[in-house]
């Protein structure tokens, strides 16, 4: 599915695009894909693309949050959650920058 997922970003043209691998870190999913779009309209429309996406592959209805603002889309596909955003909103979050914290944890207590 993780690359159903980044097929599809690549698709709609959606940048920056990270996959974190969250099997060893975290139960809340198997992997977090960040993405950024160059709008609010290319948020969602990236969003968009990737549910209509998920849905036709058979993985069922994610959840998503945040798709009519389109600064910060959420989707939850169950094992992968997805996080779309306009660059400034990702900027702020720095969501990678959390998530790289957890690995440096995790190999300081190895």
């Amino acid at each position: 599915m993780i690359d159903l997922v980044t097929s599809s970003l690549d698709d709609s043209k959606a940048e920056e695009v990270v996959a974190i691998d969250l099997r060893t870190k975290s139960a809340l999913a198997d992997h977090m894909v960040i993405a950024s779009g160059r709008s609010n309209r290319h948020v969602s429309a990236v969003a968009d693309h990737l549910i209509r996406d998920l849905k036709e592959a058979g993985h069922g209805n994610p959840k998503v949050e945040g798709l009519q603002n389109g600064d910060w889309v959420l989707i939850d596909a169950g094992d992968i959650i997805v996080h779309i955003f306009r660059p400034e909103v990702r900027s702020f979050y720095n969501i990678e920058k959390m998530w790289s914290i957890v690995d440096t944890g995790e190999a300081a207590g190895r």
